[in-house]
C-alpha cells in the first residue's frame, strides 16, 4: 500500500493536475487521459486534494506531499472562500471566479476536514482558524436546532434553497446520511487538534443520529434520505456508504473517548458491517447499491467502494478481533490491484462494470473523482500498522 500510495496515487496528482497558469488545480481529467483545463474547480476536489496530501504530509514527511497540501490550502482560503458571508462556494470557473455560490453543507465538511488535518500535519495556526470558522458556519445556518440534524444546502447568503441536491442522482431532501457521514468525519478530525466543548457535544449528538434516525434497526442499512422531520425517503442501499460508516462512527467514538458511547457503538459496528457485506462479491469486490422496492441492482465495483471496503473490514479485525474480515479485506485489495489500480498511466480507473469491463467512460480524476477514498484507504493502513 506504501507503493500504491508513493508511486501511483499521489504522483498522478502532482504532475497532472496543477494549473500552473491558473492557480490551484485543474477540473477534470477524463476516464481516458484527456485533460479538460476548461473545466469547472470543484470545492471537494480542491478539500479532499487538501486532506490527502495533508495526511501524506503527516505520515511520509515529503516535500511534494507539503508543496500540494500548501497549494490546497492556499486555493480554498483564498478562492473558495466566500469572504462576505462565510462558508465555501461549491464550485468556481478554471479562471478562479465563483461560479455555483451556493452552500452546501457537505462541500464546507471536506473543507474543515483539509484544514484540520493540514493544522494537524503543519501546526499552521490560519488553516485551524478557516477550519473553526467554517465549523461555527455549519452550527449557525445548518444544524437544525428544533428536530436536530443538519439541513442539505443554503443559498451563498444562507437562506433557503429549493434545490439541495447534492447530485443529480440523489433526491431532493433535506437531510441525508450522505451528509451527516461527512459532518461527522470533519468535526471527529477538527476535535483532534480542538479539544472544544461545543464541538464535542455536537460529535456525540452526530453518533447519536446515526444511531437513532439513519440506521435502519430492522435491517442494520443506513437510510439515505429524509424530510426534516426524519421521515426515510428512499429504498436505496448504499453497500460503500454502509461499509465506510461502519468504521467512521466508530472512529468518532474512539477520539472522543467516551465510554459509554463507546459501548453502545461498538455494539453496532459489526451488524452495520455485515450489513454491507451482502453487497460483497466472490471476486472480493463490492458492488454499489441496490433498490429495495424494484429489486435492480448496480452491480459496478467503483473505485471508492472498494477502499473504504478495505478500511472497513481491517476495522472489524483490529478491533473485534474478525479474521473472517481480514481475509474479506485481503480479497478485496486484490481485486483492486487486479482490476482498478492503473498501472500504466497512474491513479485508478472510476470502477469495474459488471460486466467485467474498465470503466473509462467517468472520470480519472473530477468533481467527484479525487485522491482521498483510495489515498486514505492506503494511509489507513499504514498508520495502523506501522
Amino acid at each position: 500500500m506504501l507503493d500504491v500510495l508513493q508511486n501511483n496515487i499521489l504522483p498522478y496528482w502532482e504532475k497532472n493536475m496543477q494549473d500552473h497558469e491558473n492557480g490551484g488545480f485543474y477540473g477534470r481529467m477524463t476516464g481516458d487521459e484527456k485533460l479538460m483545463p476548461e473545466a469547472e474547480k470543484g470545492a471537494i476536489l480542491n478539500a479532499r486534494i487538501l486532506w490527502t496530501y495533508s495526511s501524506a504530509y503527516r505520515l511520509l514527511k515529503s516535500s511534494e506531499s507539503w508543496e500540494m497540501a500548501t497549494r490546497a490550502k492556499r486555493y480554498l482560503i483564498d478562492k473558495f472562500y466566500d469572504k462576505r458571508f462565510g462558508g465555501i462556494y461549491w464550485s468556481l470557473d478554471n479562471k478562479g471566479n465563483p461560479l455555483d455560490t451556493k452552500k452546501q453543507i457537505y462541500a464546507l465538511g471536506f473543507a474543515i476536514y483539509g484544514l484540520s488535518e493540514y493544522h494537524r500535519a503543519t501546526g499552521d495556526r490560519e488553516a485551524l482558524d478557516y477550519a473553526i470558522m467554517l465549523f461555527k458556519s455549519i452550527e449557525e445556518h445548518s444544524f437544525d436546532k428544533e428536530k436536530n440534524g443538519y439541513l442539505e444546502a443554503l443559498t451563498r447568503e444562507w437562506n433557503e434553497i429549493e434545490d439541495m441536491r447534492l447530485s443529480e442522482k440523489d433526491a431532493n431532501e433535506k437531510k441525508t446520511m450522505n451528509t451527516h457521514l461527512h459532518i461527522l468525519e470533519p468535526y471527529t478530525n477538527l476535535y483532534r487538534v480542538w479539544k472544544n466543548d461545543e464541538l464535542r457535544k455536537q460529535i456525540k449528538n452526530l453518533v447519536e443520529v446515526f444511531l437513532d434516525k439513519i440506521l435502519n434497526k430492522e435491517t442494520n442499512h443506513l437510510r439515505l434520505f429524509f424530510d426534516e422531520n426524519w421521515n426515510g425517503k428512499d429504498h436505496i442501499i448504499s453497500y460503500g456508504h454502509d461499509i465506510e460508516a461502519s468504521w467512521l462512527i466508530h472512529e468518532a467514538a474512539l477520539v472522543l473517548e467516551d465510554e459509554t458511547l463507546l459501548k453502545r457503538v461498538e455494539a453496532i459496528v459489526p451488524l452495520i458491517a455485515n450489513a454491507a457485506g451482502e453487497g460483497l462479491q466472490a471476486d472480493g469486490g463490492m458492488i454499489y447499491e441496490k433498490n429495495t422496492e424494484t429489486g435492480e441492482v448496480d452491480a459496478d465495483r467503483h473505485w471508492w467502494v472498494q477502499a473504504e471496503t478495505v478500511v472497513g473490514y481491517i476495522n472489524l479485525y483490529e478491533y473485534f478481533n474478525n479474521e473472517d474480515a481480514l481475509e474479506k479485506a485481503l480479497q478485496c485489495w486484490n481485486f483492486i490491484k487486479k482490476h482498478l489500480i492503473d498501472s500504466k498511466n497512474g491513479e485508478w480507473f472510476w470502477s469495474l462494470k459488471a460486466d467485467g469491463t474498465i470503466n473509462t467512460i467517468d472520470d480519472k480524476a473530477g468533481f467527484w473523482k479525487c485522491p482521498y477514498h483510495n489515498g486514505r484507504m492506503c494511509m489507513e493502513l499504514l498508520g495502523r500498522f506501522q
